[in-house]
């Protein structure tokens, strides 16, 4: 039942607590001795050697609360490996080894830390347990190419992807079919060295499915060589925006010269299990259990919603309009998914897909006075700068004519960073050390 409205409570505070809701729900710290005690119940803990890999921008994070749970439940467990995560997006350990690297476009240090992940599984033995540790971002942080292609290659190629405005399924089909690790690749030298993989996920892409989160280093792959070269084809990447070293790898995959990603026949006897402990839905559910106490009806949209961002933003205007044109009470519409933002050459932009969709939101709702909104990344970081997202209210909205802010040259410019900052409406959180998607609520009164 939804409460009474608490008008002490601004619609400042309601916003910034319901993403707060959304993000600690999905918190390493709380999920993963949950399902560490699911997987290996009393008694049934890891024998002979554990080895914890793992990426993303939570990996970190999720190898401290392990090791924090195995010290108390698996005191005889001997534990070591190797975890990469986005530079400061840290966690402390004791035996894992934690390696900040480049995202989304992959560097050095990543791929040197990808090297050192192969390495150790090449080490598994029958009866060892390997533990993956995945969240989003790992796609880009285990950019270990197949033998032939650099990280110089694999940069161009992500960069490529990345200004045509691929959403990002497309982008990991084409990484993972030339990579090492992702597309299973992982789980399969594991798989031939006899070991246990167990597969901890926290999504961060539509639909959940373990083969999407981190472009799935232990799970069987749907996509082929044909798809990779269609996609990039689709945004017109031909060898004046991709190595052409990459391009003739993909050919001769296509034409039986390389191995396929993992499939569900690899697996059939294997002991491969993947575990998604958090999703973005779990996420929108949080908040609008927070908004149901303060007086708001929510109405999940649902954790699905793509495009570009600026089309979004317009859409769930008109969205707001309707509901407000026949609803006589106060509605929370809470959505997630993750939009894109094609940036026109020659333009550099400042922000990400969150605060360009909040403008979008912005300029479009002019004639809702009773409309407050935000919009932010669960990961903490939006995009090119170092805020999560931001928000408005009518408040921040009537700051923004005497400074004669305009949105629409903004939104033109791609620099809906400098939009919100002039006016004090970022939401700055720091990293959150967990990722499962991009969080919009707009807040509609009567």
């Amino acid at each position: 039942m939804t409460q009474q409205m608490n008008p002490s409570v601004t619609t400042e505070a309601i916003l910034k607590n319901a993403f707060a809701a959304a993000v600690s729900v999905a918190d390493p710290q709380v999920i993963v001795p949950q399902y560490l005690a699911k997987i290996f119940p009393f008694g049934q803990e890891p024998q002979g050697k554990c080895l914890v890999v793992g990426a993303g921008k939570a990996s970190a994070s999720m190898a401290s609360a392990l090791e924090s749970y195995a010290k108390v439940n698996w005191p005889q467990t001997k534990i070591n490996g190797v975890v990469l995560t986005r530079y400061g997006h840290s966690s402390p350990t004791a035996h894992i080894k934690i390696v900040e690297a480049g995202h989304p476009v992959p560097d050095q240090a990543g791929m040197d830390g990808a090297k050192e992940v192969l390495a150790l599984a090449n080490e598994l033995q029958a009866g060892d347990v390997l533990i993956a540790l995945v969240s989003g971002g790992g796609s880009s942080l285990l950019t270990l190419p197949v033998e032939g292609i650099s990280i110089e290659d694999m940069r161009k190629t992500t960069e490529a992807l990345l200004r045509s405005g691929a959403p990002i399924e497309e982008m990991n089909i084409v990484r993972k079919h030339l990579s090492a690790i992702l597309g299973g690749n992982l789980a399969r030298v594991a798989i031939a060295r006899g070991a246990r993989v167990e597969a901890l996920l926290i999504s961060d892409v539509t639909g959940d499915s373990p083969a999407d989160i981190a472009s799935g280093p232990c799970a069987a792959d749907y996509s082929t060589y044909l798809d990779a070269l269609n996609i990039l084809e689709k945004y017109h990447l031909g060898t004046d925006a991709v190595p052409t070293i990459v391009l003739n790898h993909l050919k001769q995959g296509l034409a039986g010269e390389k191995p396929e990603t993992l499939k569900d026949i690899d697996l059939v006897d294997a002991q491969v299990a993947n575990h998604v402990i958090a999703t973005a839905y779990k996420s929108l559910e949080a908040a609008a259990d927070y908004v149901r106490t303060q007086g708001y009806e929510p109405v999940v949209l649902g954790d699905t919603i793509t495009g570009e961002a600026q089309e979004v933003g317009v859409s769930q205007a008109n969205l707001a309009r309707e509901y407000l044109a026949k609803g006589d009470k106060p509605l929370a519409l809470i959505s997630g998914g993750e939009c894109t933002v094609t940036i026109p050459a020659g333009l550099k932009g400042r922000g990400g897909r969150c605060s360009e969709y909040l403008l979008s939101l912005f300029a479009a709702s002019a004639d809702l006075s009773k409309i407050a909104a935000l919009a932010a990344d669960t990961d903490g970081i939006d995009g090119s700068e170092k805020n999560a997202g931001a928000w408005f209210n009518g408040e921040v909205r009537k700051l923004a004519q005497p400074q004669g802010l305009v949105p629409e040259t903004f939104l033109a410019a791609h620099d809906c960073y400098g939009f919100f900052a002039e006016l004090g409406a970022l939401v700055e959180t720091g990293p959150t050390l967990t990722n499962v998607n991009d969080f919009r609520i707009i807040l509609l009164d009567k």
